[in-house]
This record gives structure tokens, sequence and C-alpha cells, in this order.
């Protein structure tokens, strides 16, 4: 992958005046590169890794990791159906993956019945869905290559004998 981009992927905040000085490269070089990136659609996206557990609401979201079993179709294999489930807004991120399963389905709401409804009656009730799995996110450890801090600190009482 390319110098820039590597950069840019573990740190979006990067200025274009700090990537140059890294990469011993002119400023007005590395702003033109960025902005191609984005025009091909090479770079989507900036974002920033939130470790939502430090911050405090009283309406936490509630993911679920959600393996589905699908038919493919003749002439488009999983293609048709992946864009029909992704097309759903409680759908953060779609996956072809090997194994048992054929589609890795992220999906998020605002209580464990919302999830579990979304499941239900949009997501198995498709055509060419045969089956599901849904494993609810518990905590997050990692995310991005990036470890979420915790607020939580050690409240066992130590023992000693």
């Amino acid at each position: 992958m390319d110098e820039i981009l590597e950069i840019l992927e573990k740190n979006a905040l990067v200025t274009p005046e700090e990537i140059a000085k890294m990469l011993k490269k002119k400023p007005d070089e590395i702003k033109k590169a960025i902005k191609k990136y984005e025009k091909e659609g090479v770079i989507l996206k900036y974002k920033a890794v939130i470790s939502k557990d430090l911050i405090k609401t009283e309406e936490s979201a509630v993911r679920a990791l959600i393996q589905v079993n699908i038919a493919p179709q003749k002439d488009v294999g999983f293609d048709r159906i992946a864009e029909r489930i992704y097309s759903f807004p409680e759908v953060t991120n779609c996956y072809l993956i090997s194994g048992t399963y054929d589609l890795l389905v992220i999906v998020e709401g605002k209580n464990l019945h919302q999830v579990s409804q979304f499941v239900a009656e949009k997501l198995s009730c498709l055509e060419n869905v045969r089956g599901t799995a849904t494993h609810f996110l518990l905590k997050k450890y990692k995310e991005d290559g990036i470890i979420l801090k915790q607020r939580e600190e050690n409240k066992r009482i130590a023992i000693s004998y």
C-alpha cells in the first residue's frame, strides 16, 4: 500500500505538511495524491474510533454479529442478496465470508428487542436467507487496531493469608 495511505489509515488527523516531512516530499505533492485518492474512491471516509464505554449515555446501542446462510442467485451469486441486506439502516457492516455461513452482518439497535426484531422481521424472512446465528456484542477490547481503554477499575478486594 502507498505510504501516504498507510499514514492516513493509522491517523487521519496527520496533515499533508506533516506527511510531506515524514516522506521527504513537497506538501503540494501530498495534497494532490490525497485528492486523487478521494476522487477515485480509494479514500472513502475519515473516521474517529470512539471508546463508547467511556461516554455516559442513557441510550447505549446494542450491537450484534449475525452470521447469515444464504442461497446464491443464478448469475449474481451473493451480491444481490447482500445488497438487500446492507441497505437496511440497522446494518453497519456486511462481509462475504468463508465457512459454514456466507455473510457476516453487524447490526446496531437501541436495545436487544430492536435487534432481535430486525432479525425476525426483516432479515430471516428474506428470500434466499436459509438461516442465521446471532451473537450479541458484550464488550469491545480492540477496534480497528486500537486497544480501547476501559473506565472500570479493579474493584476486587485484595486477600492475603
